[in-house]
């Protein structure tokens, strides 16, 4: 069985990557790397489909047995992805996506380079703006913040393997297949196909 592929994607708030995802992750083939946290469960969240909601000691442990492929600190509480999931369904042929920000993205860069590093990213700064202000829901001051957070997350993306510019919805849903299916067609992530042309010489 051929492995899967490790799927790292960035965006920043408003640029529709939950959107692109959700139509993604309707082929079985792709695996969505649920991240650990140390924080309570809000209203509504569910314990392995939100977050893994792990006491502070366990993660603290995770994180000394080397069982976490990213993890950061924020406002007291860790966040991070597990590792053990992660490798078990690229094991099984399964292609994870791990949805995260830049930060966590270039710490795995460092340890898994192997992996696919896709950067999502809106048409322009000012369209983001445009699509924040309608969803109706955040202040000016909120936008403000996302907005200037946005230009410096972009500024990273020339650090990814591709970037795929969501200015119509559908056409970025085709680039990303398209990347997937990029990689599966490498000679590292194809054996099974070679070895298939080559079963009758």
């Amino acid at each position: 069985m051929n492995k899967g592929i490790l799927i790292v994607v960035s965006a920043p708030s408003g640029c529709g990557k939950g959107t692109i995802l959700a139509e993604i992750l309707k082929d079985e083939r792709f695996y969505y790397s649920v991240s650990a946290t140390t924080r309570a469960a809000r209203p509504g969240e569910i314990d392995g489909i939100n977050y893994h909601f792990l006491k502070k000691d366990q993660f603290e442990e995770l994180i000394r047995e080397d069982g976490v492929l990213e993890y950061a600190e924020y406002c007291g509480n860790y966040y991070g992805t597990p590792k053990e999931k992660v490798f078990e369904k690229i094991n099984e042929g399964r292609n994870v996506i791990l949805e995260i920000e830049v930060q966590g993205a270039m710490q795995i860069k460092e340890k898994y380079p192997e992996a696919v590093f896709v950067f999502v990213a809106p048409p322009s700064v000012s369209e983001l703006k445009n699509r924040l202000e309608k969803r109706g829901t955040e202040t000016a001051e909120v936008i403000a913040r996302r907005v200037s957070e946005a230009a410096q997350e972009i500024s990273y993306a020339d650090r990814y393997d591709y970037v795929v510019v969501n200015a119509e919805l559908d056409e970025a849903i085709a680039d990303f297949k398209a990347v997937v299916r990029a990689e599966e067609l490498k000679s590292e992530n194809s054996r099974k196909i070679i070895d298939e042309v080559l079963k009758n010489a």
